[in-house]
């Protein structure tokens, strides 16, 4: 059986109507989607992840400070094993290291990316490392959106916004899988008010392709895969040269053939494709897709990479579509699943 771990928002604060972390169980005969479970043990449990051998779930509770671990049972749903504070607030980023040892967190509103000791129990236990993103003056901080490895686990790459306060830029750290640790490899102060967001390693692990929230672009960097050091290439929009409107852009994702770069663009409510030269890695626009909803925080592929799924975070709804590769478009399979606020998607 397949399973749907959705992580949906709930407070007022956030316009949200989500009642809390979503289960679903996914038809294999047919691909319908069936709500098994809705879990709520803190607000706004958002982003989540697995360990590495899927039998325990993590969540981190977006604008609070703390992050949840759930046992994952063989009907596919989940038991609540612990609840820590971590200190810094709204946690929105959690992966766990490949040893399966710790979980990395990045705390946006805390400006810092956590080390967190996992448990043989699955539980999360103490903080081991945090390192901090200074703001432009003392006691200011620059927010970092999300912690995310290369295609090896060796690396984590950090992106941050500056928000007036602090420095848009995206950090490369190593790894310690010995005691936890990260230290820096590399530091790109991106062009002011720019604000990254999140960013994607092709599965070559040469390049990486940064979304950037507030000018709407894609930054393309090789990427030194011996020495954790990125180089920036190149930058295009991720927006229609004709559209005059805002824009927020918001994920970055590549497909597992590594062909196709893709983007999602809050507010003008679409996808952004770009072809990947497999050779150089530059990039080439290939068009828009709309969402079928608002607000398309998330973006993501199933498990076998057949299937590309939208959260659409203000329309309540989950949108399937598939990817032709070849042609570098998306169509939509009519399957339109809904569900209040989410903002996160993974696959069992």
């Amino acid at each position: 059986m397949k399973y749907a771990y959705v992580g949906c928002r709930t407070t007022r604060d956030r316009n949200a109507r989500g009642e809390g972390l979503k289960v679903f169980e996914i038809s294999e005969k047919t691909g319908d989607w069936k709500e098994i479970q809705c879990l709520y043990m803190e607000e706004n449990p958002s982003y989540q992840t697995f360990d590495n051998e899927k039998k325990y779930l993590y969540s981190v509770h977006g604008d609070i400070s703390k992050v949840s671990s759930y046992k994952i049972k063989e009907d596919g749903t989940l038991e609540h094993i612990n609840t820590v504070d971590i200190g810094g607030r709204n946690p929105v980023f959690i992966t766990p290291d490949k040893a399966n040892e710790y979980l990395l967190v990045a705390a946006l509103q805390g400006g810092a990316v956590y080390s967190l000791k996992r448990n043989s129990d699955g539980s999360i236990g103490e903080i081991v490392d945090k390192v901090s993103y200074e703001g432009r003056e003392e006691g200011k901080i620059s927010f970092v959106h999300q912690c995310i490895w290369d295609q090896t686990k060796t690396y984590l790459a950090a992106p941050a916004q500056g928000r007036a306060q602090g420095y848009g830029q995206v950090r490369i750290f190593k790894f310690d899988s010995e005691n936890g640790r990260l230290s820096e490899t590399c530091q790109f102060k991106a062009r002011q008010y720019a604000e990254p967001r999140h960013i994607a390693f092709h599965p070559t692990n040469k390049f990486a392709y940064m979304i950037n929230e507030k000018d709407n672009t894609m930054t393309y960097f090789g990427f030194d895969k011996e020495k954790g050091i990125l180089e920036p290439r190149q930058i295009l929009p991720t927006l229609p040269d004709t559209y005059t409107g805002e824009g927020q852009a918001s994920a970055s994702i590549i497909d597992p053939t590594g062909r196709i770069l893709i983007g999602s663009n809050r507010i003008h409510e679409s996808l952004v494709l770009y072809r990947i030269n497999q050779d150089t890695g530059y990039m080439t626009t290939l068009g828009y897709a709309p969402v079928l909803g608002k607000t398309p925080r998330f973006i993501t592929f199933n498990e076998d990479g057949s299937l590309l799924y939208t959260a659409n975070e203000d329309s309540d709804t989950i949108v399937e579509m598939k990817l032709d590769e070849d042609k570098g478009i998306v169509e939509y399979t009519g399957r339109i699943i809904h569900t209040e606020s989410p903002v996160c998607i993974i696959f069992k």
